[in-house]
C-alpha cells in the first residue's frame, strides 16, 4: 500500500512518543465520518490543555501546528472547553485501503496540574469513501488540501494516468510567475504530498509564499496552482493541481442581528472551460451537513443567486455561541459558528467532476446586547415573575440583592423564591426567570384608596465565565390588587376584616375551614357586608416565620361551586414576646418555636449544647427548656459589670433543612448588692487563704505528631493538611511552677468566622468532656514527666481529626477554632470542670452522622484560622492549609 512519498524525511522532524498504557475515557469523546473528512469530538476539558498525536507503528507523533497544515489536522475549542478536532481521510497517519477505507488513530493528553497526572486516551475511527470526484478540495482553518485522480476511477481514465514505477520528482508552482522545487525542498517549506493508489494529494498551509490572492466575483481568495512531475527512466508524466480557498475579510458582513457570507459559484482559477453544470449545493455546520428542515428551524438561508452563493445565519442561533463580555457594566456579545458549503459540478469539455468543501469559521467583533426585563406578572396570582436576558450560556447568577437583604441563588429558592434558567430552543442564549411571592418581606406593600402597592426592587448580580467579570442589573417592579381583606395587629392578637357583600364563598383560616365552631374561637362578627376575626398569635392556625418572633396568618376565599381562589389574604407581624427568661437563682428557660420553614421538624428532639438536655415540654409548634447556669454546656463570660450566661437550642440529629440555632443569653450584675438575713454556726475546722498577685498565661501548640516532641513555628504557616488527618494539640499553662494548680480545658468549638459568638459553631470539648456526637471525636492524651514537662497537670493534650462543615452555603477560606481554659486548685476543686468525670468511651453511640454537618475540619486555637479546600466528586483528598495560630488564650479563674 502506497504512503506520502517523503514520509521518511518527516519523521526525522518529529517528536515520537510511546504509548505504555491507555486510560479508560471519562470524557465524551466520539468520532464521525463527514465525506472525505472525520471530526473528533472531546469535552469537556475542564480547564485543562488538550494535545492529540497520530498513532502510527505502535509509536504517537506528537501534531504541532506546523505538522497539522501539512498533514491535514485542525483542532479548535469553544468557550465551555469542547474540542473539534478534524482530519483529512488523507491525512499522513491514515491506513490506506485502496483509496476506499481510511483509519486514524489518534491518541489524547489532557496536561493536568500539579496535583493531577495527565490523562491519557485514544481513539480510532475508520470511514469508508469511494464516491470520490475527479477533484476534490477542502478549505479547512489552517490548510488547503487538492485531491486529484491520477488513476482510472469508476470507469474514467485521467487526462494521463500515471502507471506503476513512476516517482514525484518535481513541484512547479504558479504564483503567477512559476517556481520549480524538488520534492525535498517543498517538505521542508511545510507542504505535503503524496501519490496514493489512485489520486495525488497536495496539501497547503493557508499562507506561504508560492500561494496568492485573487479577486473572484468580489471575493478575495487564497489561491495555489501547481504540476506535479512525475518520472520513470525516461519518461515524465504531469499533473496539476488546483485549490481556491475564500478569506473572511471580503466575503463577510456583519449586521446588528445577522450574519451573511458571500461565495462565488464560478470559481475562476478552479475552472478551465467556459461551460459547466452546478450539480449540489449543501450547508452544514461544523464540518456536517444540515437538512433543509433543519435550517429552516435555525432559520438559516442559502440563496444561489446568478454570481454567489449566499449564506446568512441569525446572530445567536443554534450551532454557534455567544461569548460575553463587560465593559463599563454593559453587556456585549460576540457570536462564533462554522458554516460548511459543500460544491459539487462537472464542466462539459473535460467531463471531470469537481467536489469542493469550505470550513469558514466566523466571530463577529463584540456588539452591545441590551438586556431586557420582561414583567409577566399576573396580580389576582399575588408573584412577581420576570424575565432578564438574553445571556450567552457563559454568564451565571450569582446573587440578587434586594433592599434589605443580599440572597444567594440558593437561598432564593429556600426561600420560596423560584430562580429558573432556561435556554432558548431557536438559539444559544439563555434567560433567567425569577419568581417572587407579594407576602415576602422583600416586598414593600402600600395601600391606598381600597387597592394595595406591592413593589419589589432588585439587583441581579452576574459573572461572565471563566474570567470572572462582574455584572449587575437593576429591575423594579410594581402591581396593584383591590382590597376586600383588610388587617392589623397588635402585641397579642390578629385583627381580620373582610368585605363580602353578601356574596357567597368558603374562607381559610390558615388550614382550617372557617366553621361556626372556628368562628366562636376567634371571634367571628357579620354584620351583612363585613365580617371581622380576632385570632391570637398563639392560635394553632398562625405560622411562624422568625424566631424573633413575627407571626404570619393567612385567609383565603374560594367559590363553593368552583373551588377556585377568589382572594389571598396574609398578614404578617413582630410580636414582642419574651422567648428568655433568667431568674435570680441561676435558673434559665427558654421558649423555641418551630418555623414555617422547617415543616417537618420536630420540636421535642430540640436540644441544648449537651444533647442529654431536651425540653421540659413540647408540642407541634413549641418546645420549653429550663436549665441552670452550671448545667447543659451553658458558658460564662465575664464583661465590664455583667457575667454572661449562653447556651444555644439546635437539634440533636442534624436535618438538612434545619442549620439554624437559637441562642440564649442571660446577663447578671456583677456588683448588685442584696441584703441577707443569716445565722452563724461554728465551723470544726477553719477556712485557710494563701495571699499571692501574678499574671497567668496559656498557650497553644501544634505537634508535628503524637510524640509532642516537635512543633510547628509561626513562620511555618500556612500547614496543608487532609481531611481526617490527625492533629495533635497541646495546652500549657505558662510561667507557673506551683505543681497544686492543674489546667482544664472547659469548652472548645469550632466557627467559620474569627467572632467566637457567630453561627454556626460546631462543639468539640463539652464541659471538659468530648462532644459525643462529633462523629471525629477528640480524643485526650496523657502528659508524663520528661525533659520539658515539669508538672504534667499544667498540660492538655489532645487529637482530633482534621474535618469541614458540610454546609455548601458556608464554604469559608477559613476555620477559627475557640477553647475556654480553667485554673483548677488541686487542694480545693470547687466542682465544675475541675473534678468533672467524662463517661467511659465504651458507652458512647459511634457512627453518628449528622445529615446537616456532616465532616468537620478544625484545629484548636482562641481565634485560630483555617484555609480548605473540599475533595472532588472522584475522592481525591486534597490538602487543608493552617494559615496562623495565635498562641495566647484567655484564662478563666476557679
Amino acid at each position: 500500500m502506497r504512503r506520502f512519498i517523503g514520509v521518511g524525511l518527516l519523521l526525522l522532524l518529529m517528536a515520537v512518543v510511546s504509548i505504555d498504557a491507555q486510560n479508560e475515557s471519562s470524557l465524551k469523546i466520539s468520532s464521525t465520518c463527514l465525506g472525505n473528512i472525520m471530526r473528533v469530538d472531546v469535552g469537556p476539558l475542564g480547564g485543562k490543555l488538550l494535545e492529540f498525536a497520530a498513532v502510527m507503528n505502535n509509536s504517537a507523533i506528537l501534531i504541532t501546528p506546523s505538522l497539522a497544515s501539512q498533514c491535514g489536522f485542525s483542532m479548535k475549542t469553544d468557550h465551555l472547553g469542547n474540542a473539534m478536532i478534524y482530519a483529512s481521510l488523507q491525512n499522513c497517519f491514515a491506513q490506506n485501503v485502496e483509496d476506499h477505507a481510511f483509519t486514524t488513530t489518534l491518541n489524547l493528553r489532557l496536561h493536568g496540574n500539579q496535583m493531577d497526572e495527565d490523562e491519557l486516551y485514544q481513539v480510532a475511527e475508520t470511514c469508508q469513501y469511494t464516491a470520490w470526484a475527479s477533484r476534490e478540495i477542502v478549505c479547512d482553518h489552517n490548510y488547503m488540501e487538492a485531491s486529484e485522480c491520477s488513476r482510472p476511477l469508476r470507469g474514467r481514465v485521467p487526462k494521463r494516468p500515471v502507471e506503476a514505477g513512476f516517482r514525484i520528482t518535481t513541484l512547479v508552482f504558479f504564483t503567477p510567475e512559476e517556481r520549480i522545487m524538488e520534492v525535498k525542498e517543498a517538505l521542508n517549506r511545510g507542504y505535503g504530498i503524496a501519490n496514493t493508489p489512485s489520486r495525488l494529494v497536495l496539501r497547503s498551509p493557508k499562507t506561504t509564499p508560492e500561494t496568492y490572492i485573487q479577486n473572484v466575483a468580489g471575493v478575495p481568495m487564497t489561491v495555489l496552482k501547481t504540476s506535479t512531475i512525475f518520472e520513470k527512466k525516461w519518461l515524465a508524466v504531469q499533473i496539476d493541481a488546483t485549490a481556491a480557498c475564500p478569506l473572511v475579510e471580503g466575503s463577510v458582513s456583519v449586521s446588528s442581528n445577522t450574519i451573511a457570507w458571500y461565495l462565488p459559484w464560478h470559481i475562476d482559477p478552479l475552472i478551465s472551460s467556459k461551460q459547466f453544470k452546478l450539480l449540489e449545493v449543501h450547508m452544514g455546520i461544523n464540518g456536517q451537513r444540515i437538512t433543509t428542515a433543519e435550517m429552516a428551524a435555525r432559520q438559516y438561508s442559502l440563496i444561489v443567486s446568478s454570481t454567489h452563493i449566499v449564506i446568512k445565519i441569525p446572530i445567536g442561533a443554534v450551532g454557534g455561541y455567544l461569548k460575553s463580555n463587560v465593559q463599563d457594566n454593559q453587556y456585549f456579545t460576540s457570536y462564533t459558528v462554522e458554516p460548511m458549503v459543500e460544491l459539487h459540478w462537472i464542466e462539459d469539455t473535460t467531463h471531470e467532476d469537481t467536489r469542493y468543501k469550505v470550513l469558514f469559521p466566523i466571530t463577529t467583533p463584540f456588539l452591545p446586547q441590551p438586556l431586557q426585563v420582561i414583567d409577566e406578572t399576573v396580580p389576582n396570582k399575588q408573584i412577581f415573575k420576570l424575565i432578564l436576558g438574553p445571556f450567552g450560556t457563559d454568564v451565571a447568577l450569582i446573587n440578587i440583592t434586594f433592599p434589605s437583604e443580599v440572597l444567594s441563588v440558593a437561598e432564593c429558592n429556600v426561600r420560596g423564591f423560584n430562580v429558573m434558567e432556561l435556554m432558548s430552543p431557536n438559539s444559544s442564549s439563555k434567560v433567567f426567570i425569577l419568581q417572587v411571592p407579594f407576602m415576602d418581606p422583600v416586598v414593600l406593600q402600600m395601600t391606598q384608596n381600597g387597592f394595595t402597592l406591592y413593589r419589589l426592587q432588585l439587583t441581579f448580580g452576574l459573572l461572565v465565565l471563566p474570567e470572572l467579570a462582574p455584572l449587575s442589573h437593576t429591575a423594579h417592579l410594581e402591581a396593584k390588587l383591590v382590597n376586600i381583606v383588610f388587617g392589623g395587629c397588635d402585641h397579642q392578637n390578629f385583627y381580620v376584616l373582610v368585605e363580602h357583600g353578601r356574596r357567597s364563598f368558603q374562607t381559610m383560616v390558615g388550614k382550617q375551614m372557617l366553621t361556626p365552631d372556628l368562628g366562636q374561637k376567634y371571634g367571628f362578627m357579620d354584620n351583612g357586608t363585613h365580617f371581622s376575626l380576632v385570632v391570637p398569635f398563639s392560635a394553632p392556625d398562625v405560622v411562624f416565620e422568625q424566631a424573633s418572633i413575627r407571626g404570619r396568618i393567612d385567609v383565603i376565599m374560594r367559590n363553593p361551586e368552583t373551588n377556585t381562589e377568589i382572594k389571598k389574604f396574609s398578614m404578617a407581624c413582630n410580636f414582642h414576646s419574651t422567648l428568655t427568661v433568667c431568674f435570680p437563682n441561676g435558673t434559665m428557660t427558654a421558649l423555641a418555636v418551630k418555623l414555617e420553614a422547617v415543616p417537618s421538624l420536630n420540636t421535642s428532639r430540640l436540644t441544648l449544647r449537651d444533647p442529654t438536655c431536651g425540653p421540659l415540654f413540647s408540642n407541634d409548634r413549641f418546645a420549653y427548656f429550663i436549665f441552670s447556669g452550671n448545667t447543659c454546656g451553658t458558658t460564662r463570660k465575664f464583661l465590664s459589670n455583667v457575667m454572661l450566661y449562653e447556651n444555644e437550642i439546635s437539634l440533636n440529629l442534624c436535618m438538612s433543612a434545619y442549620l439554624q440555632t437559637q441562642r440564649v443569653s442571660c446577663y447578671y450584675d456583677i456588683n448588685t448588692i442584696h441584703t441577707l438575713a443569716f445565722r452563724t454556726k461554728p465551723l470544726m475546722n477553719q477556712p485557710y487563704a494563701e495571699n499571692g498577685k501574678g499574671e497567668l498565661q496559656v498557650a497553644m501548640r501544634l505537634a508535628l505528631d503524637k510524640s509532642y516532641s516537635l512543633f510547628y513555628r509561626e513562620e511555618d504557616y500556612p500547614i496543608s493538611k487532609y481531611l481526617q488527618q490527625p492533629l495533635y494539640f497541646e495546652v500549657e499553662l505558662m510561667r507557673s511552677r506551683n505543681p497544686k494548680v492543674s489546667l482544664e480545658l472547659e469548652n472548645c468549638w469550632a466557627t467559620l468566622k474569627e467572632d467566637r459568638m457567630s453561627q454556626p459553631r460546631w462543639n468539640l470539648i463539652i464541659d471538659g468532656c468530648a462532644n459525643k456526637v462529633h462523629p471525629y471525636q477528640v480524643v485526650f492524651h496523657p502528659v508524663w514527666v520528661d525533659a520539658r514537662v515539669e508538672n504534667p497537670s499544667h498540660f492538655k493534650r489532645f487529637e482530633v481529626q482534621m474535618f469541614s462543615f458540610d454546609d455548601k452555603e458556608t464554604l469559608s477560606p477559613q476555620l477559627f477554632v475557640h477553647c475556654d481554659a480553667v485554673i483548677c486548685d488541686a487542694r480545693n476543686p470547687l466542682g465544675g470542670v475541675c473534678n468533672k468525670k467524662c463517661p467511659s468511651k465504651n458507652n458512647e453511640i459511634r457512627g453518628l452522622t449528622c445529615m446537616g454537618i456532616t465532616i468537620m475540619h478544625e484545629i484548636v486555637g482562641f481565634t485560630t484560622p483555617l484555609e480548605h479546600l473540599f475533595p472532588p466528586a472522584n475522592d481525591i483528598i486534597q490538602p487543608l492549609c493552617l494559615t496562623s495560630l495565635k498562641q495566647l488564650l484567655p484564662h478563666k479563674s476557679c
